[in-house]
């Protein structure tokens, strides 16, 4: 398979103004943009064409660093523009969902505290994460563009800490978007059916 730009599942501007239509230019039309076209010239005549973004994920993590830091931040940002909606975020989860947050993890408002302080949390570039491993929930970050699935786990939510995904609207205030992002961004629907297929 070759990479391909996903449109983004809303306009430009239906995030304002939590994320802003300059934001998302420029994330998902120059950063995607460049994934994806740098991910097609490197899976080039490597054992990896033709195989699933999945699988090019797995199989060049500690193996192809330069082929596995694109697939990989194509992966993430494929699913982070559909982790957000307009009129997202909100503490009203599905019930399957809330339910588990409960279970494995202290509850919402405790998910919450844990995932901002994942995303606050990593240094540099990275990302903040709720996965499923071993049928439990768990929150995790990874430095660049690192993700659960080369760590044996699902993730059914990502938050983006790269600079590039809050600088223009948040500046240094990384704590800022985060609280925004799950307040305000979340779909948590697209959550719970991620969390259906992993379970």
């Amino acid at each position: 398979m070759t990479f391909t730009l996903p449109d983004l599942p809303y306009a430009h501007d239906a995030l304002q103004p939590y994320m802003s239509k300059e934001t998302l230019e420029y994330h998902h039309d120059k950063h995607h943009q460049a994934y994806v076209t740098n991910g097609n010239n490197l899976l080039k005549g490597t054992e990896f064409e033709g195989k699933s973004l999945e699988d090019i994920v797995k199989g060049s993590f500690g193996k192809n660093q330069g082929l596995f830091n694109n697939a990989a931040q194509h992966y993430n940002h494929t699913l982070f523009w559909k982790w957000m909606k307009p009129n997202g975020g909100g503490s009203k989860l599905p019930g399957k969902l809330a339910k588990k947050i409960d279970e494995d993890l202290g509850g919402f408002e405790k998910f919450k505290a844990d995932f901002a302080a994942a995303g606050a949390g990593q240094f540099g570039s990275g990302w903040a994460w709720l996965s499923v491993k071993n049928g439990k929930l768990e929150v995790s970050k990874t430095p660049n563009g690192e993700n659960p699935l080369v760590h044996g786990a699902s993730p059914i939510l990502g938050v983006d800490v790269w600079e590039h995904s809050y600088y223009i609207d948040y500046r240094n205030r990384r704590p800022d978007y985060l609280k925004a992002f799950v307040d305000h961004l979340v779909n948590w629907e697209y959550v719970e059916e991620l969390f259906s297929k992993a379970s």
